[in-house]
């Protein structure tokens, strides 16, 4: 379920609009159609300013994306795009032959379809190696009609050529780690083709998506720019009655909600499996509910048709508290900012509260009708990202290990017998193929401990692998209750043979505050005084999440020398006790 869409005028003129300030993060990107497409990249700007991010945007003519892509001078290439996006029509595409497909045979039409692939692949590719943009292609769309009529499915007909290409193009570009497939068939099936095209647009202008559909487009291309900016969302937070359970258990009872097996107590089964696949795919849930604990753990850990167990929630608050507490509650156990978090609850003055007083989170105040929950999260592109790591898949498990580890500092006297008693080790590692995407993932999300906060693709982390004045360094902390995966990153810049530059240096949110920050830039600091270093150079680029790295650097002994810090190899580093360190 959609929210309703503004008119596209409204956007055009929102973007003219648009004040110049000091946004949270900036992006550049490119429109390339071979039909008319006005005004997504007004509505995609406008979008892009709510979520604090400054948009500026470059469309191309016409139809003139393969000469614009082919020359290097074009005005493409000179604006440098971060993310390109090509939406492709199967009828321009394929041009005069669509309409007389039906006269050639099975071997010219598979032919065509490959030819007109491979043109395809080619041209995205180069400006993909050219450009060093991450692109965006559309799928092909499916007519609704077909020059055989009836007979379309009885031959390798116009619906067949098109799903034979989009295949061919998934698969080809499946393991492109800079090229992305979008799926426009997907959304002119949503939409519904009669709904999207209009005859008189499409003749008079070429216009294949109405203006009406054209803010809704705008919508699923922001779906990749937040995760590129490293802003999807990492955590869920939930009520319980009437949000994942019909009724109020307190008062209905544990045999009188609402969950499963008949058609409303379904809806709430639905949703679950939906938020199921979420956490399995590295989305942390939390609950957040007024309710006596008993009543409801009892629902979550034994009723039969709960699909989320206790096990899949890294926090659980069930208590009177004001939710408000109870969120800054949840946010500082798992060890994220609340601008990470969705709260979903049905109560519209629950959400009200917590909107006024943590604007922070993103606050979904769900439907009257709980049929709509499920397509209102589908719809939602704030889950999503752009490579799921093996970190990702485990997420889920960690946090609720993280639980141990809280329970045992609550048991300890001070952090010194806690860090002993958690058996921390820290493994060190140069980076390779198996790590790049979790690395990469790292600069592009971690905001709280992370000195310089710079964001690097996998394409710019493969060239610093391969640079040999550059090091690249990856960290896997486990302890005592596990393994915390690869939670740290550090990059370093090697231009003389005195000294190094501390590029980048970061460390997720779920391992800061065990003294595995000092644990690294000590192996760092050996590292360098084994190759005869003078002294390494770093820096701490202030933002507004990153203050827990904000004195790093000075408890680590660098000495403040105006934009940058100095640590000299001549001094003793201490390295943590309780953390043992091993390199590989």
């Amino acid at each position: 379920m959609y929210p309703k869409e503004e008119n596209l005028s409204n956007y055009i003129k929102k973007a003219k609009k648009i004040e110049k300030i000091e946004h949270q993060k900036r992006i550049k990107i490119a429109i390339l159609s071979n039909f008319t497409i006005t005004g997504l990249a007004e509505s995609i700007r406008v979008k892009c300013h709510k979520i604090n991010v400054d948009c500026s945007s470059y469309v191309s003519g016409y139809n003139q994306y393969n000469q614009e892509i082919l020359n290097l001078e074009s005005k493409l290439h000179q604006f440098k795009p971060e993310i390109t996006f090509l939406v492709i029509d199967s009828k321009n595409l394929f041009k005069g032959n669509y309409d007389i497909f039906h006269t050639k045979s099975i071997e010219k039409k598979k032919e065509f379809v490959n030819e007109k692939l491979e043109e395809l692949l080619i041209l995205v590719k180069t400006f993909a190696e050219k450009s060093k943009s991450k692109i965006i292609i559309s799928n092909l769309s499916i007519p609704s009609y077909s020059p055989l009529g009836i007979l379309e499915m009885k031959n390798y007909g116009i619906s067949q050529m098109i799903l034979d290409f989009n295949e061919k193009l998934k698969t080809r570009l499946k393991d492109q780690d800079s090229i992305y497939v979008y799926d426009l068939f997907q959304f002119y099936y949503r939409f519904g083709e009669q709904n999207i095209t209009d005859p008189q647009k499409i003749v008079m202008g070429d216009i294949k998506i109405s203006f009406n559909h054209i803010p809704y487009l705008a919508e699923e291309f922001l779906g990749y720019i937040k995760p590129f900016l490293g802003l999807n969302k990492k955590c869920i937070v939930l009520d319980l009655d009437n949000t994942l359970w019909g009724g109020i258990v307190g008062e209905d009872g544990f045999n009188g909600i609402k969950l499963g097996p008949d058609p409303l107590g379904n809806i709430f089964v639905e949703f679950q499996h939906w938020l199921l696949s979420l956490h399995n795919r590295g989305i942390i849930l939390a609950i957040n509910s007024k309710n006596n604990f008993d009543e409801a753990i009892r629902v979550i850990q034994d009723h039969k048709y709960m699909v989320l167990k206790e096990k899949h929630f890294a926090s659980i608050r069930i208590n009177w508290k004001d939710k408000i507490q109870n969120m800054k509650e949840i946010a500082e156990e798992i060890n994220i900012g609340l601008d990470s978090i969705v709260f979903f609850d049905d109560d519209p003055r629950n959400c009200e509260i917590v909107k006024t007083a943590l604007p922070e989170v993103l606050t979904i105040n769900l439907p009257k009708d709980p049929l709509f929950y499920l397509p209102l999260i589908q719809n939602m592109n704030d889950f999503n990202t752009l490579k799921i790591t093996d970190e990702d898949r485990k997420r889920g498990e960690i946090y609720h290990i993280q639980k141990q580890r809280v329970e045992l500092k609550a048991k300890t006297n001070n952090l010194e017998e806690y860090l002993k008693k958690l058996e921390t080790k820290v493994t060190v590692k140069d980076l390779d193929e198996s790590t790049l995407s979790r690395i990469s993932q790292l600069t592009m999300k971690t905001n709280q401990f992370n000195l310089t906060t710079k964001r690097y693709p996998e394409e710019k982390i493969k060239a610093m692998m391969n640079n040999s004045q550059m090091m690249v360094g990856c960290v896997q902390v486990e302890d005592k209750f596990g393994d915390n995966g690869i939670t740290g990153a550090f990059i370093i810049k090697s231009e003389n043979n005195e000294e190094w530059y501390i590029d980048t240096f970061l460390l997720s949110c779920r391992v800061i505050g065990r003294e595995i920050e000092q644990a690294i830039m000590s192996h760092i600091v050996e590292k360098a005084k084994k190759e005869g270093l003078k002294r390494i150079i770093a820096e701490f680029i202030s933002t507004k999440k990153n203050s827990p790295a904000s004195d790093f650097l000075e408890n680590c002994g660098f000495e403040n020398e105006g934009k940058y810090w100095i640590f000299d190899l001549s001094k003793e580093f201490k390295r943590p006790i309780s953390i043992s360190v091993d390199i590989k």
